[in-house]
């Protein structure tokens, strides 16, 4: 496949993920992807340097481009007038949204970040209180699983600005079967440790679960040198592992891959993602 092939079929993909976000009424995410995609098609119309496309082609882009902005921001108007819950943590201040890959370049920051970040006195954008959903109605013979989120350990977890986790369930290929779900900011720190102490209700029973699906939770805070919400690590858990009752999981290093293909301990110590179970169960 040639390279502007590849690119074409990437910009494919970005819109397949972006519409489907579109239809199933994720409007947060929407935006986001149309805007990510709109701004790598600006890019590559604005290149004065050497190009796969020709002029003409490059036109279409801008047009195309063009149309995603127009998207994105009728859905923010629509996204405004929703109830501010809906809204995503990092998506509240001026902050930047980053193109994927773009987090990959800045692991050398994390702790000079997390310095200006313990010694600064400056106002951070406020936080919305989080995206969880209600647990579904039973069936039954059908069990509904709830997670309590109870800690994180990290070691620099008291220097770690608005923590959160972001919550989502994918199939084998890394695609959405659940709404994606954020806790509301953690407040507690205590040592080495992050505490949330919150339920997540996932969002589809467990029996109608895809085979080879995980469970998936991205740990976030903000950077204030950078001014963004940035994925610090994530860990999974996946279907063989639900059963009621504590769970320790390893945490990996970002971008979060979510085909689960090419996982690397964030780090050597013993830190984990401290989990607590709950099945129901209508008989």
């Amino acid at each position: 496949m040639s390279d502007v092939n590849k690119t074409v079929q990437k910009w494919l993909c970005s819109f397949k993920k972006a519409t489907d976000f579109d239809s199933w009424g994720q409007l947060v995410e929407a935006i986001d992807e149309y805007h990510i995609l709109a701004r790598q098609l600006q890019k590559e119309v604005q290149s004065t340097g050497p190009s796969d496309f020709t002029e003409d082609q490059k036109k279409t882009l801008g047009k195309i481009s063009t149309c995603l902005e127009m998207r994105s921001a009728s859905l923010q108007c629509t996204q405004s007038k929703d109830d501010f819950t809906f809204r995503r943590p990092e998506e509240t201040g001026n902050q930047k949204i980053l193109a994927p890959g773009e987090e990959e370049n800045l692991e050398l920051e994390e702790e000079e970040d997390a310095a200006a970040g313990a010694g600064s006195t400056e106002a951070f954008p406020p936080r919305a209180p989080g995206t969880l959903l209600p647990r579904l109605p039973s069936e039954p013979g059908m069990s509904l699983l709830t997670i309590t989120i109870e800690k994180i350990g990290l070691k620099d977890a008291g220097q770690c600005i608005d923590p959160y986790m972001t919550i989502s369930v994918k199939d084998s290929n890394g695609l959405d079967l659940n709404p994606v779900q954020d806790t509301p900011v953690a407040t507690r720190k205590e040592d080495t440790y992050i505490h949330f102490g919150v339920d997540v209700e996932i969002q589809k029973h467990v029996e109608k679960l895809a085979k080879g699906a995980a469970i998936f939770f991205e740990f976030k805070h903000y950077k204030p040198k950078k001014r963004f919400t940035s994925t610090k690590c994530f860990g999974f858990m996946e279907l063989d592992e639900i059963k009621p009752g504590p769970i320790v999981i390893e945490l990996y290093k970002k971008p979060t891959d979510f085909k689960r293909k090419k996982l690397q301990l964030l780090t050597k110590k013993p830190l984990y993602l401290h989990l607590l179970q709950t099945l129901h169960k209508d008989s």
